[in-house]
């Protein structure tokens, strides 16, 4: 395989460059951070932050997972409070609210167990398919020695072993990496970001994703996945036990003599109705955002740690202008479920609106914060 030589660039702060609105905004977010900022301060501030966001989607699905065994607690004692006024001789034990105590851990319990699952099967699988899905091929040494020596570097810099390395055919300027941990890593660059970049902008982007692999990010927006998911579906499901259980009651007390015995059972579903509506909408919603706060700040975290291996700011900031300048979104292959892994989002509506923007649901940070970050450093 032959490789146009990569292009030069002017540096992101040269005096040949033309003055562009990026440039006075990048320059002002860089003057917020002091003077004695090092790439291991950004480290440990987004590590921290890492932490709390993963603590918090797993204590959501918990909470999610309580609540449906709290409903469930509810129904039964509705169940067996109409059954003992229809046969107060052969009434079953009681229960009082209070007990719901057991449904709701075991519910929550339920909760961490399947989530724990469907992240073990995302975890074994997804690198695999998410290749396939871009149609990556991958890359011998023979075919480019001089990547196959950058990714060298770098995880030779990472103390990691070699990632496999795959090209994208795409000319798109985007990169991505991927595997369950160091020992299955893998990097993915398109073959435009491959020809368009200088090799210390390559190399920079290449210690980006290595960064990824080494800080275990694969594994945890896994995990992050998995959650949202299952969330969405536990809410779907709690929707229509709802309803059903509601449809059902009602149909019940019409058929009886008095409907007495079942109006207790019909007001136990309306009110588990209007609470799987609203979990319905909240839950879902806060999943998402902690997603994509916790991707936003894995970013921040991978191009710091960039710094850290190259110790060459400057390469990684001018290789992002050269990715927030590019026009050519994956637009064919990467989607929302695959948008979050990439160095910069690949999708065209969602770099349009987020790009430049700092939004609760953009999967990146904006571009002019990475690169006043980073430049930072610089001072």
């Amino acid at each position: 395989m032959s490789t146009p030589p990569p292009s030069s660039s002017p540096s992101p702060t040269g005096p040949n460059r033309a003055e562009r609105p990026i440039d006075a905004q990048v320059r002002k977010l860089a003057s917020a951070y002091p003077g004695t900022t090092t790439y291991l301060d950004l480290m440990r501030k987004n590590r921290r932050q890492s932490f709390w966001l993963v603590v918090l989607m797993i204590a959501l699905g918990v909470i999610v997972g309580a609540i449906m065994g709290a409903s469930v607690g509810l129904v039964t004692v509705s169940v067996w409070s109409s059954s003992s006024s229809a046969d107060a001789q052969h009434a079953p034990p009681v229960w009082h609210t209070s007990t719901l105590l057991v449904p709701s851990m075991i519910g929550a319990g339920i909760a961490l167990v399947i989530a724990s699952l469907g992240a073990a099967w995302s975890w074994f699988d997804g690198a695999n398919a998410i290749l396939g899905m871009l149609h990556a091929t991958p890359l011998d040494r023979t075919l480019d020695p001089e990547l196959y020596n950058v990714v060298d570097e770098m995880r030779i810099a990472a103390g990691m072993p070699m990632p496999r390395i795959y090209l994208i055919p795409e000319t798109a300027l985007n990169a991505f990496a991927t595997g369950r941990d160091p020992e299955h890593g893998v990097v993915a660059i398109t073959t435009a970001l491959r020809a368009k970049l200088t090799r210390e902008e390559l190399q920079a982007v290449i210690a980006h994703e290595m960064a990824h692999i080494r800080h275990l990010d694969i594994r945890f927006s896994m995990l992050m996945a998995t959650m949202v998911g299952l969330i969405v579906f536990a809410c779907d499901a709690f929707v229509r036990i709802a309803w059903t259980g509601l449809r059902a009651s009602g149909t019940r007390g019409r058929s009886s003599r008095s409907g007495k015995g079942e109006g207790g059972a019909v007001a136990i579903f309306v009110i588990l109705l209007i609470i799987a509506a609203i979990l319905a909408v909240v839950a879902p919603l806060f999943a998402k955002l902690i997603q994509m706060a916790y991707s936003r700040e894995r970013e921040y975290l991978a191009d710091a740690c960039a710094v850290e291996l190259t110790r060459n700011p400057q390469a990684l900031a001018s290789a992002l202008r050269k990715l927030a300048d590019d026009e050519e979104p994956l637009v064919d292959l990467a989607n929302r479920g695959t948008a979050h892994m990439f160095i910069v989002n690949p999708l065209r509506k969602m770099r349009a609106k987020h790009q430049e923007l700092n939004s609760p649901f953009a999967s990146h940070p904006p571009l002019p914060s990475r690169i006043a970050r980073i430049m930072a450093l610089l001072r």
